[in-house]
């Protein structure tokens, strides 16, 4: 099982303790639409020109790619996606048709 994997199954169990369960995949997009937001947010005000207020709470990257990460697992499991499989997939995608899309490292 793959760490990936491992992650899936604890974000389910922690979905399913709630009478609610999994939200819609139309509710998941907007709740993952708001946390790309706010890792976008902590960018910027790390790596960008906009400052924080000085009422605004600190919040890390890592927190916030953590918070995008939930729930793009939530939504995976919810739709009965296996991430590992998805990655495999994407990873072919980018070694062969994306292969010579970028200058590569010279050995």
């Amino acid at each position: 099982m793959t760490d990936i994997n491992k992650m899936q199954n604890e974000v389910d169990a922690y979905i399913k303790q709630f009478k609610a369960g999994y939200f819609s995949p139309l509710g998941q997009l907007a709740r993952l639409t708001e946390e790309v937001g706010e890792l976008a947010r902590e960018i910027n005000h790390i790596h960008g020109d906009k400052q924080k207020k000085t009422e605004e709470s600190e919040k890390s990257i890592e927190e916030e790619l953590g918070d995008v990460l939930f729930v793009i697992i939530s939504l995976a499991n919810s739709l009965n996606i296996d991430l590992s499989e998805a990655f495999k997939i994407v990873m072919n995608k980018f070694n062969t048709r994306d292969y010579d899309r970028f200058e590569r490292v010279e050995d």
